[in-house]
């Protein structure tokens, strides 16, 4: 076996063929089916014309089609461009230039948008349609079933190990950007923080371990709760699952419903989800809080883990689900540039302080001096993650050489994330720079503001950014959402966070607003806060 998701897949499929693979309210479908269906329509790209290393976009929400779609692009030796389904034209016009899209799978849906764009996607020789459609204003778009069906299967390429993976993410500023691995990098970078530091990632090790967890009937049912576009819901949501021949569950909606979740985990018997931070878990604590209080809990008793990254997941909200689920909180710190540290949670091992985290042993902290941050020192430096490191950034040489550079001789990736070093060597997380605030000479992370916020009974949730003050250059504002059924008491929740903060890092203004503006994939809106703080403080 090479370490190519191709091959990886189609191992995992020999080993297990009547196994699950895919699973949904609709239909189970094994990996026999999944690897099936996934070669008809790697048939149907490479007819088209598309050759190895072209790029196929995936224009679709969660389900069963998007994964194998993107195992058909694996099979083909093609590049998967995932697509976020909230872009508007301009953005999804950029994105599919950008990442010069010669094919496209969509859900029917986003037919319209589509339509709109695709004059001005000169590469573009494929489109396939997901669901029914009529009146698409794609005359030419294939139906996705039909083109299943139509389709013989694939005689097996020769697999690369240097063939290419591409993610975009949007990040917090300017347009996405594609960043690029590797197949067996990525795959052995995941395979690492799935097997343990102390396991040897070998195929043979990973065979040995499919066929245990067949044989003993504990294979994972996983289900991604937050968009399989993003990292998150691919990487730890699907990946996790399918290379340990496992099924990835998929819920069919185009919103959010927390008790949808809990109903669908019941009802699949899900043994593990991924989420990202409070933006998923609070909503799913509520909900399980409010079902036990209406004397109808959910069974969550299959349900073994919990697997987030990307935004803050506070210790209050883990202690609160850990009541209700026995399950271990695999909390990572890391973005689509890497992985950089973890923190693991159970009952046995009740979580301590947010946002400290157990370094990888390939994650470093160093200083403006390329020199590492010294324990317990109070010093700040910049995360820099040795593990698996991207290629680059597609076709943005000048940002990839800032990002992705050697210090002694090792290679790492530098995604912007500032840190302390605890004096017993936990990793103290303080945020993205780019969201720093500079208040007299003083520097403030957000998240960390945030952090003391939620922790307020009154606060559901928050975003804190930095407006021009004349005195101290920026002053730190919060922007907040009330809990259910009560009020912000802006005088209490001063002297709350004056309790667990510094007083330069306490808001000098809390705004209370309906609800934060978020991302599906849980990432705030600091543009948005920002303006409703400028337009609220110039009146």
């Amino acid at each position: 076996m090479k370490w190519h998701f191709a091959d990886v897949l189609e191992t995992v499929t020999a080993l297990v063929p009547d196994h699950p693979a895919l699973v949904s309210d609709h239909r189970v479908r094994s990996w026999r089916a999944y690897e099936d269906r996934a070669s008809r329509l790697a048939k149907a790209l490479v007819s088209s014309g598309l050759e190895p290393g072209a790029k196929v976009a995936i224009y679709a929400r969660n389900s069963s089609e998007f994964l194998e779609a993107q195992f058909a692009v694996f099979k083909a030796r093609a590049v998967p461009v995932n697509v976020n389904y909230r872009y508007v034209e301009d953005e999804l016009r950029y994105l599919f230039c950008n990442a010069d899209v010669e094919a496209v799978f969509f859900d029917a849906g986003f037919a319209a948008r589509l339509a709109a764009i695709q004059d001005d996607i000169p590469r573009l020789k494929l489109k396939v349609v997901i669901g029914d459609a009529p009146g698409l204003g794609l005359p030419d778009a294939e139906p996705y079933e039909q083109l299943v069906s139509r389709h013989e299967r694939l005689d097996r390429l020769r697999y690369d190990e240097t063939d290419r993976y591409m993610l975009y993410t949007g990040g917090t500023t300017g347009m996405p950007k594609g960043v690029v691995y590797e197949h067996k990098g990525l795959i052995t970078g995941l395979l690492g923080t799935l097997l343990g530091p102390d396991t040897p990632v070998t195929p043979e090790v990973l065979i040995e371990r499919v066929r245990q967890l067949a044989a003993s009937g504990e294979g994972p049912v996983s289900m991604p709760v937050c968009p399989l576009m993003h990292a998150t819901g691919m990487w730890i949501g699907a990946f996790r699952a399918h290379f340990l021949g496992g099924a990835v569950a998929t819920l069919d909606s185009e919103v959010f419903d927390p008790h949808a979740v809990w109903s669908f985990i019941e009802r699949h018997r899900v043994s593990a989800i991924a989420i990202v931070g409070d933006a998923f878990a609070r909503p799913l604590l509520a909900a399980l809080q409010e079902a036990d209080e209406q004397g109808r809990p959910y069974d969550v008793s299959a349900l073994r883990s919990i697997g987030s990254s990307g935004v803050m997941f506070s210790s209050e909200v883990k202690m609160g689900l850990l009541a209700y689920a026995d399950v271990q909180i695999r909390d990572a710190i890391g973005s689509t540039e890497g992985s950089m540290g973890a923190s693991i949670v159970s009952r046995q091992s009740p979580p301590g302080q947010t946002a400290q985290f157990a370094f990888n042993r390939t994650t470093r902290v160093f200083n403006e001096r390329d020199l590492d941050v010294t324990p317990g020192s109070d010093e700040i430096g910049m995360i820099a993650n040795g593990g698996f490191v991207p290629v680059e950034y597609y076709k943005d040489p000048e940002k990839s050489a800032r990002t992705f550079r050697e210090v002694g001789g090792q290679r790492y990736a530098f995604s912007g994330d500032f840190a302390k070093v605890a004096a017993d060597g936990t990793l103290i997380l303080l945020g993205r720079g780019s969201n720093c605030i500079n208040t007299g000479g003083e520097k403030v992370f957000p998240e960390e503001v945030e952090e003391a916020l939620k922790g307020h009974d009154s606060i559901w949730d928050a975003l804190v950014v930095g407006v021009p003050d004349k005195r101290f250059g920026e002053k730190v504002v919060a922007v907040v959402s009330p809990a259910p059924g009560m009020c912000v008491d802006t005088d209490a929740v001063d002297a709350f966070v004056r309790q667990r903060i510094a007083g330069y890092k306490t808001p000098r203004k809390v705004i209370e607003v309906a609800d934060i503006r978020r991302a599906d994939n849980g990432k705030g809106d600091y543009g948005w806060a920002k303006a409703i703080a400028l337009e609220v403080l110039e009146n």
